[in-house]
């Protein structure tokens, strides 16, 4: 599925869903995965609704599923090669006004 052409709105509520599955998947309820995030059942309710949550409560809900480490997926780190870098070419270097001549 390409995600590159879907708004903000629809990513959250793509969000939303993955985290409802990981909840019904763990047979929890709305409310007990609320008080196990210690977060509000509204604020739950609306990061599932993908209705404008905040990061801290998908980062908490997360957290009490047991799946934070769904967060690496999202923003992976970023990986070079060092043997790499050498290879290619330097990149142009500006070019530096030329120095004022001082005047006697």
């Amino acid at each position: 599925m390409d995600l590159s052409f879907k708004t903000p709105r629809e990513l959250q509520q793509q969000l939303g869903v993955s985290v409802r599955a990981l909840r019904l998947h763990k047979n929890l309820t709305q409310r007990e995965l609320a008080d196990k995030a210690g977060v509000s059942l509204r604020a739950l309710a609306s990061l599932e609704n993908g209705k404008g949550s905040s990061l801290e409560t998908f980062v908490r809900g997360l957290k009490a599923l047991d799946a934070a480490s769904a967060i690496e997926s999202l923003a992976p780190q970023a990986s070079f090669s060092p043997m790499a870098l050498l290879k290619t070419p330097t990149p142009p270097r500006r070019a530096r006004k030329p120095k004022r001549k001082s005047s006697p």
